[in-house]
């Protein structure tokens, strides 16, 4: 069983500056650097499509949004953490002592 390759994100943006700076195909170059003419399309598209959103491309494993559900997930559990401790101290502070 053949091992899945992993490339750098900075062999990923040469390969996509190469097709664009050459009137070449994306077969040929993806020939050329020894990858499958899918997997370069596919960079390409990503590269396209986060192109002027504020997205980071290639980051490593997973999905470019990937990261920034995470970080969704992380303030959402902080603000709900925030929520309950507001809660708690509310009724402390509204007790009447007789």
């Amino acid at each position: 069983m053949e091992q899945r390759r992993e490339y750098t994100k900075e062999f990923k943006e040469s390969a996509i500056e190469l097709y664009h700076t050459s009137e070449r195909s994306a077969k040929s170059i993806a020939e050329e650097l020894g990858i499958d003419r899918s997997l370069l399309s596919r960079w390409i598209r990503e590269h396209r499509d986060g192109k002027g959103k504020n997205i980071k491309l290639f980051p490593g494993h997973g999905n470019p949004r990937d990261e920034e559900v995470a970080r969704l997930k992380k303030e959402n559990a902080d603000l709900r953490e925030t929520n309950e401790i507001l809660k708690k101290a509310m009724v402390i502070f509204t007790v009447r002592k007789p």
